[in-house]
């Protein structure tokens, strides 16, 4: 039995090391603002959700050189517990991260769209966060944005509506989500990412019943926290089913990380490189 743990130990450390053998830590400045690049645009949209009941808003990032004309992906970036539809903005500003990374040809032009992952009328940030019926709007925000949001997204915006231009990832309790309804419906996406994902992420096992599928229908699945993470062991267990599953996937631990926007920024400006090509 022990040489069975040592070898199966042995077999986890070698595919960490070989799925994520290619990712380099982001360099310093990438998330600064320059004023001599192109920028994309920040706004607000607002939807009505058959799922809760009411009007919702939501931040949409379009890309520098943004055209009515021309057909985009979409990435779905998520918040966590204690924040909302502007958490990203204001804790993480992507839209510099990713102006930075147009400029540079390094990323392919997509629409971001950052929603309130807590369906519920009252969805703000205040009081008790983890309350439980704030806790179970985060699960329920799974309908909402299958049912009302993306089908908006797509009737409003020139989106190219299919799986292969459809992606979500998140921070924490978002990435947990990501991860739960990225997965669970690779009908939907084939793009998936938790960054330092949260205790409401699925065991492996619900995540990814069918390893089989999975591969045939992800593009990538992306996987990161910081090393120094308390909640790393989520991100952990799913790393390994999908080793013993062979699963592809990538495997980020951030070099002393802790649960903080400084890996979930190093987190988008990696993810976002790999998505749609």
């Amino acid at each position: 039995m022990k040489m069975k743990s040592f070898f199966l130990s042995l077999f986890i450390l070698v595919g960490a090391i070989a799925f994520a053998q290619n990712i380099q830590p982001a360099p310093s400045g990438f998330d600064v603002a320059r004023t001599d690049i192109p920028h994309g645009k920040i706004d607000t949209i607002s939807y009505y959700s058959t799922t809760v009941g009411t009007t919702r808003k939501a931040l949409i990032y379009t890309p520098p050189g943004y055209s009515a004309d021309k057909k985009y992906p979409v990435l779905y970036l998520l918040h966590g517990i204690g924040g909302d539809e502007k958490e990203w903005l204001n804790g993480g500003h992507p839209e510099i991260i990713l102006d930075n990374l147009y400029s540079a040809n390094k990323v392919e032009p997509m629409i971001v769209i950052m929603p309130n992952g807590r369906a519920m009328k009252d969805d703000r940030a205040t009081g008790n966060i983890f309350d439980r019926e704030k806790v179970e709007a985060f699960a329920t925000f799974e309908k909402d944005l299958l049912i009302d949001l993306i089908p908006f997204v797509e009737k409003n915006f020139p989106v190219i509506a299919d799986r292969e231009h459809r992606a979500i990832a998140g921070l924490s309790m978002g990435g947990g989500q990501s991860l739960n309804f990225g997965l669970g419906n690779l009908d939907k996406f084939a793009w998936v990412g938790g960054f330092s994902s949260a205790p409401n992420t699925k065991s492996p096992e619900q995540l990814i019943p069918d390893p089989v599928k999975a591969k045939e229908q992800l593009k990538l699945l992306w996987i990161s926290c910081g090393d120094k993470d308390g909640l790393i062991t989520f991100s952990k267990r799913t790393h390994e089913y999908c080793v013993a599953n062979n699963v592809p996937h990538i495997y980020y631990i951030e070099p002393g990380g802790a649960h903080d926007f400084i890996v979930w920024k190093s987190g988008l400006y990696l993810f976002s490189q790999l998505l749609f090509k």
